[in-house]
């Protein structure tokens, strides 16, 4: 059986991805998640002249979550206008499975187009608190 996007999720995504600073690529992501205490919050990309302080909108997401004093969540929905979902790049990965290895992702495209994983499955054996190799 199939999931469906949260519909909420969605539309915060949707309306987010208008607010991205992307003067560069023009390539507007919007991200919204939800939070293990139902609070959803969200997040666009940020470009920067200095490409590697460039924020992707799932970081921005998770960023708001922290600083809302939320440390997980449940759900997150990626937006973009394209034919084709996109998926996190490699290091929002890792910042989704620090937070919630077991959270859905729903990568959305403007077409309809969806694709739905789970954090750990985009990213096997990534790095958590709990790994040992951070205990040395």
């Amino acid at each position: 059986m199939a999931l469906v996007v949260p519909e909420d999720l969605l539309n915060a995504a949707i309306k987010v991805r208008l607010a991205a600073y992307t003067p560069f690529s023009n390539f507007k992501v919007g991200a919204a998640l939800l939070s293990e205490t139902g609070r959803i919050l969200v997040g666009a990309n940020v470009e920067n002249s200095s490409y590697g302080l460039t924020r992707c909108a799932e970081q921005s997401a998770v960023l708001a979550m922290v600083s809302s004093g939320e440390r997980g969540f449940e759900a997150i929905v990626v937006y973009t206008d394209t034919d084709i979902p996109t998926t996190p790049c490699g290091a929002c990965r890792q910042i989704l499975y620090e937070f919630s290895p077991k959270a859905h992702v729903f990568s959305v495209a403007s077409s309809g187009d969806v694709l739905h994983s789970l954090v750990s499955d985009l990213l096997p054996n990534g790095f958590t608190l709990d790994d040992p190799l951070l205990k040395t």
